[in-house]
């Protein structure tokens, strides 16, 4: 199900649910998965004749059916932001009315950008798991202080390799824990049964990573720092490298600020202050070897940051609302819906 734009120099593909004349919302998915990772939660708490919204879940480049374009990452998650940006003047949603922009992940870091870019075009803010406003790794305090000057330790040199193989022959099967059936099971959300029916389905979004230097995860330089890769200049992982990606003082200084919802699990294994791919506390753990010790290289307080930041925000004119979910992984608008939708409505409801 979808439809194919051409905005932005680039072909998209986007999947709508709701009334043309419906209030806008904007899903905008995470790292290794596509628009699609949404429809269980469209199809069970929002689609239907009587939705009062007009959902828009558009592929990343990169993603699902999206085309695969060359991602810069020295512009941070801007060419993602820009894409939504040119879907909207694309009159994707038929009007110039403000959207409330959902997202999670990776996608919640495209949508703070997006937010940045073009306040006036954002009602509301829904950040679901969000990456840090001052990136993934590579930071050692609420401030977003870099532990090295080279940001080592983020960027397209920490992914595993053999989970990038196997991405890209498409593997299925989930006996080793860096298939992709496994790390979404692990990995994405706390309970692995949590997807029931639709396992295979949001298997398909993970599958449809493109794969590369200019997609995921981009390329890597060395570095004199441990683990001795730091962030390059193309490809996904090193848009989230706070070398590249650092909104904090743009979010706090925005004018006017839009209302913010912010839901994270207690039980992700990705954006935690102990999160497993996050190789300072890997390091920590002792699973990567050679960690030098708390005071040079800690783990980055992910969950602090994004409170720390929204407290200022707040303090600055803003509205913001936390929901933290116990025993929630990764992926809140799987395992908990209720919540997920409970926050999308206080949203509309703000705007009307």
């Amino acid at each position: 199900m979808g439809d194919y734009i051409d905005a932005g120099g680039i072909r998209q593909h986007v999947r709508t649910w709701g009334p043309e004349g419906g209030k806008p919302v904007l899903l905008v998915h995470g790292n290794c998965s596509s628009g699609g990772y949404w429809e269980p939660f469209v199809r069970d708490h929002l689609a239907g004749d009587a939705t009062p919204l007009r959902i828009v879940a558009p592929d990343l480049r990169g993603y699902g059916d999206s085309e695969s374009a060359p991602v810069d990452a020295t512009r941070g998650l801007r060419d993602f932001a820009d894409d939504l940006h040119a879907l909207l003047g694309a009159g994707l949603f038929g009007s110039d009315d403000p959207v409330v922009v959902v997202g999670h992940s990776m996608g919640c870091g495209v949508a703070m950008q997006f937010t940045i870019d073009h306040p006036e075009r954002v009602a509301g803010l829904l950040l679901t798991a969000p990456v840090s406003p001052y990136g993934f790794g590579g930071t050692r305090d609420l401030e977003g202080t870099p532990t090295t000057p080279d940001f080592a330790g983020t960027g397209g040199g920490t992914a595993n390799p053999d989970f990038i193989a196997r991405l890209q022959t498409g593997d299925r099967t989930g006996e080793e824990p860096t298939s992709p059936r496994a790390v979404m099971l692990s990995a994405y959300v706390a309970d692995s049964s949590a997807f029931g029916a639709d396992e295979e389905a949001m298997l398909d979004t993970v599958l449809s990573t493109a794969t590369g230097e200019d997609n995921y995860p981009g390329d890597s330089v060395p570095s004199e720092s441990w683990p001795m890769v730091a962030p390059g200049e193309r490809g996904v992982l090193n848009t989230m490298s706070p070398r590249w990606f650092s909104v904090a003082e743009d979010l706090v200084a925005l004018d006017p600020k839009p209302p913010v919802e912010w839901l994270w699990g207690t039980a992700d294994a990705i954006v935690s202050d102990t999160s497993l791919f996050d190789l300072a506390y890997l390091g920590q753990l002792g699973a990567v070897p050679g960690w030098p010790g708390a005071e040079a290289c800690p783990p980055q307080p992910m969950v602090g940051q994004t409170r720390a930041v929204l407290e200022r925000y707040a303090a600055a004119g803003g509205a913001f609302r936390e929901t933290s979910l116990e025993g929630c992984g990764h992926s809140p608008h799987v395992e908990r819906p209720g919540e997920v939708l409970a926050a999308l409505e206080r949203l509309t409801a703000a705007n009307e």
